[in-house]
């Protein structure tokens, strides 16, 4: 692995985007990472199946976090290093297998947040529907996605897809309530939501960065990069963050209250470059 001046970690999903074209400037972007050497860790909340696609055309060929921080996924070979447990709580099963990928996972895997999910229903009477439990039509008309696209959203590794069938807010309330003392993680897609033991995005970065250090031998920062809405959830675990804001603003130094974070405006024409050049500081051009 070549040296390299630091370990990016990007929220994707708003970028090369479920349908659609990619943020304008984006592929360029990553490809000059891979001409600088240096390393970008997408972040999803979507399944390792779904993201193949965005992946191969953009050709992303490092490691991914998928699921909302269920597991870390590692190209065959990439590292030449064996995952040590740390990042997984249980050390008999430190990595996994999954299609093409060596996997560090976070979460249980399934069927695990699927039997929980199932018993708290029936414990709350709160009734939901799993996408594992439509037809393959009204998956498609649920999704709003071709069927092909549609099937691939709910084959999961670690977290359970579902609906919430008709509860008021006070049901849907106490429902999360419960699982949450149960150790259920939830997090909301529009009117999806999903369901995962164990997930955090914390412990994938940590385990990543692990990896990162014992491959180049010396520690390299860590830099965040996401929109407003993702931010949260990854700023507060890597060494520096630069925000993509929504707004048209100058790029300035603030960004909104998180240390030592950058904010450039999404929607500027050259935006992409001056990220480059904020994380390759010796960039000649």
């Amino acid at each position: 692995m070549r040296q390299t001046s630091s370990v990016l970690y990007i929220a994707v999903d708003t970028l090369p985007p479920e349908r659609g074209k990619s943020a304008a400037g984006f592929a360029e972007f990553t490809a000059g990472l891979d001409h600088e050497g240096i390393p970008s860790v997408w972040l999803t909340s979507r399944s390792r199946l779904q993201f193949d696609e965005p992946r191969r055309k953009l050709g992303h060929a490092h490691p991914f976090i998928a699921e909302d921080g269920c597991g870390v996924y590692l190209p065959e070979d990439y590292f030449h290093l064996r995952p040590d447990s740390a990042g997984s709580r249980s050390a008999k099963a430190s990595t996994l297998r999954l299609g093409r990928f060596t996997c560090i996972p976070i979460a249980k895997p399934l069927p695990a947040a699927e039997e929980e999910l199932e018993a708290l229903s029936q414990e709350t009477g709160v009734p939901i529907v799993t996408l594992r439990s439509l037809s393959g039509r009204e998956l498609a008309q649920n999704t709003g996605l071709p069927p092909r696209e549609a099937e691939s959203v709910r084959q999961r590794d670690f977290d359970e897809l579902f609906f919430l069938a008709g509860a008021s807010q006070a049901q849907t309330e106490r429902f999360l309530a419960d699982g949450r003392k149960r150790g259920i993680e939830f997090r909301q897609h529009g009117m999806l939501w999903s369901a995962a033991m164990g997930a955090s995005t914390q412990r994938c970065v940590a385990a990543l960065s692990k990896l990162y250090d014992r491959a180049l031998r010396y520690h390299a920062p860590s830099v965040a990069i996401a929109t407003e809405d993702d931010a949260p959830k990854l700023f507060p675990f890597c060494d520096r963050s630069i925000l993509l804001a929504g707004r048209a603003a100058e790029a300035s130094t603030d960004g909104r209250g998180y240390p030592r974070s950058q904010q450039f405006p999404l929607k500027s024409p050259g935006i992409w470059e001056q990220v480059l050049e904020s994380v390759a500081p010796n960039l000649h051009r």
